[in-house]
C-alpha cells in the first residue's frame, strides 16, 4: 500500500481543528498538512449534536476565534449558526481545501529513527464498505475533542426494557422524533438538560427535568449589549476585541470569586434563582447543590427560558432518584411515579482523549495515565504529538486557541532549527502528581479522571485553568526550556538528541 506523507496531520475539523489550520497557514505557510475527519462534514461536536435548542454554554464572545469576528447579535447563539460559523472560516481561509472526510483514524505508531508517524485510518466508502488508508507525517496533531462521538454515557436503570415509550440520549438525536403533545421526562440537570427543557416545552403537553441532585443555573442576556452598541460606531474587528475582552475578564472574576468567596457566591446565584421563581418556590430542594459553585460547570440560561418556562408550568422539576422504569414511565425511590412517552436521557458524556486513537512510540503503546501532560497540550515522553483540551472554566476555544498557536509556534521554531523531534522529559521523576483536571467534581470528569494523563506540580507540568497564566506560558514564553528535548535527524542515522 502507497504511503502519502505530510508534515502534519491534524485530526478533527471541529472549532479546534480549524483554528489548528489557521495557525498554521500564517505561521508556517511552506509546510503541508491534511486535516483527518471522521464525519462528513464540518463542526465537530456543532455538527453532531442536533438536539432541539442546542446552542452555546458560553458567550460567542470568548468561544469564536480570536482571529475571526463573531457578527451575530446572540451572545449565546443557536448550534446551526455556530456550525456555519466555522464552515464560514474554513472555506474563506481555503481550509476546507484540506481536509478530508470520512476518515477515522484508528491507530498511530512513532518511530524515532525515521522521525515520523504512521498514521491508519478507515476511509468510509459510499457503498458503507470501509477502507484502510496510511499516511506518515512529521507531526500528529490532535483537534478531536474530549468526548466519545460514538455513543455518551447512559447508566443501567433498572426495568428500562418495560417501558413503552421511546428512550434517547440527546447525543444520538433522531431527526423524526416527534415530542408535539407528549409528556416528556429529561434526566439530568447539566448543559444539555437546560438546553433542551425549554426548546421541548414549547410544544410538548409538559415537560419534567429529573435530577438526583441540583445544579447551580444561571441566567444571563442572549444578546451582548455592549457589544452591540460598540458595532454600530467601531469597526467590527475592534468592536469584537473590546467585546472578547470585557468577556475574559468578567468570567475570570467570577471564577476567581466563587474560588476565593464561595459562600457569597453560593448565596448570589440563589438569590437571582429566587428572583426568577419567587419566594414560594422550593429552590432549596430543585436548586440548590451540594458543592460550591465552579466545583462543576455552572448552566447559562439565555433570558431566563428555563425559569420561565417552569413559572408558566410547561415544566417542572422533580428532585429524586430512579427505583425503576415501569411500562408507563418512571417510579422513582419516594413512591412517586412520573408518566411519560419520551425520556431523554441527558446523562452525559464519556471522556475518549485523542479521540480513541490507539497509539505507540517505537512499538511500544502509549498508557496516557502514566505520562504527564505538558502545558496541557503535549505527553512526556511522547515525541511530535500535541492535543487540544480547552477550559471547563471559560469557552473551550479560549485555550484551544493558545494551543493550536503555540503548536504552530513550535513546528516554526523546530523548522527553523532543523530539528525533526521534540519530546517533553520530566527531568523531577519525585515530582508530586494531580489529576488532569483538579478541582472539579462532575460526574463525567470523575468517570474518566484516572485514564487521563497527569500533572506536576510545577510549570510547565502545570494545567492552567487561567487564561491570563495561558497566554504568559504559551503565547510569549520562549519555546526551548530545559523539560523540551529536541533532536535533529543526521543522515543515515537516528536522531541526535540536544537540550
Amino acid at each position: 500500500m502507497p504511503f502519502e506523507h505530510f508534515d502534519i496531520v491534524i485530526v478533527g475539523a471541529g472549532l479546534s481543528g480549524i483554528a489548528a489550520a489557521h495557525h498554521l497557514l500564517e505561521k508556517c505557510p511552506d509546510k503541508t498538512f491534511v486535516i483527518l475527519e471522521n464525519r462528513a462534514a464540518i463542526g465537530g461536536t456543532w455538527d453532531l449534536f442536533r438536539y432541539p435548542g442546542i446552542r452555546s454554554d458560553s458567550d460567542m464572545f470568548t468561544m469564536g476565534y480570536a482571529f475571526r469576528p463573531w457578527k451575530s447579535p446572540k451572545s449565546i447563539s443557536d448550534g446551526h449558526v455556530i456550525r456555519e460559523y466555522i464552515t464560514d472560516t474554513a472555506r474563506q481561509e481555503g481550509i476546507d481545501k484540506h481536509i478530508r472526510f470520512h476518515h477515522r483514524v484508528v491507530r498511530a505508531n512513532w518511530s524515532s529513527t525515521e522521525a515520523r508517524w504512521t498514521v491508519e485510518a478507515s476511509r468510509k466508502l459510499l457503498d458503507g464498505r470501509e477502507e484502510p488508508v496510511v499516511l506518515t507525517c512529521n507531526f500528529l496533531f490532535s483537534c478531536a475533542g474530549y468526548y466519545r462521538y460514538s455513543e455518551g454515557y447512559t447508566p443501567e436503570f433498572p426495568g428500562r426494557e418495560r417501558f413503552n415509550g421511546t428512550i434517547v440520549h440527546p447525543q444520538a438525536w433522531p431527526e423524526d422524533l416527534n415530542y408535539s403533545g407528549k409528556r416528556v421526562v429529561v434526566i439530568g440537570s447539566g448543559a444539555t438538560a437546560v438546553t433542551l427543557i425549554p426548546a421541548l416545552a414549547k410544544t410538548a403537553v409538559h415537560v419534567t427535568m429529573l435530577q438526583r441532585s441540583p445544579t447551580y443555573i444561571v441566567s444571563c442576556p442572549q444578546q451582548d449589549t455592549v457589544a452591540i452598541a460598540l458595532s454600530r460606531f467601531l469597526p467590527s474587528k475592534i468592536a469584537y476585541g473590546i467585546a472578547r475582552w470585557k468577556n475574559i475578564g468578567f468570567m475570570t472574576y467570577i471564577y476567581q470569586l466563587a474560588r476565593r468567596r464561595p459562600e457569597y457566591a453560593k448565596k448570589t446565584i440563589l438569590k437571582r434563582t429566587m428572583g426568577e421563581l419567587g419566594t414560594e418556590y422550593d429552590v432549596q430542594t430543585h436548586f440548590t447543590p451540594r458543592y460550591h459553585p465552579w466545583e462543576q460547570r455552572l448552566c447559562l440560561v439565555p433570558d431566563g427560558d428555563l425559569f420561565a418556562a417552569i413559572r408558566e408550568g410547561r415544566a417542572s422539576v422533580v428532585t429524586d432518584q430512579i427505583e425503576t422504569f415501569t411500562e408507563s414511565g418512571i417510579q422513582l425511590k419516594s413512591g412517586k411515579e412520573l408518566e411519560a412517552d419520551i425520556v431523554v436521557t441527558a446523562t452525559g458524556l464519556m471522556l475518549e482523549i485523542l479521540g480513541g486513537i490507539e497509539l505507540s512510540v517505537d512499538g511500544r503503546r502509549v498508557d496516557f495515565s502514566k505520562t504527564l501532560s505538558y502545558k496541557g497540550l503535549m505527553f512526556s515522553d511522547v515525541p511530535n504529538l500535541a492535543s487540544v483540551f480547552g477550559y471547563i472554566n471559560a469557552s473551550w476555544t479560549l485555550k484551544a486557541d493558545l494551543i493550536c498557536s503555540y503548536v504552530a509556534r513550535l513546528i516554526a521554531y523546530m523548522d527553523k532549527k532543523g530539528y525533526a523531534q521534540v519530546t517533553p522529559r520530566n527531568r523531577e521523576p519525585s515530582m508530586s502528581t494531580a489529576g488532569f483536571i483538579e478541582h472539579f467534581s462532575s460526574g463525567y470528569v470523575q468517570r474518566s479522571i484516572s485514564k487521563l494523563p497527569k500533572q506536576g506540580a510545577k510549570a510547565p507540568w502545570r494545567v492552567k485553568q487561567n487564561y491570563f497564566a495561558d497566554i504568559m506560558q504559551l503565547r510569549y514564553a520562549a519555546i526551548p526550556n530545559a523539560a523540551l528535548e529536541f533532536s535533529k535527524l543526521p543522515n543515515g542515522g537516528p536522531p541526535k538528541k540536544e537540550f
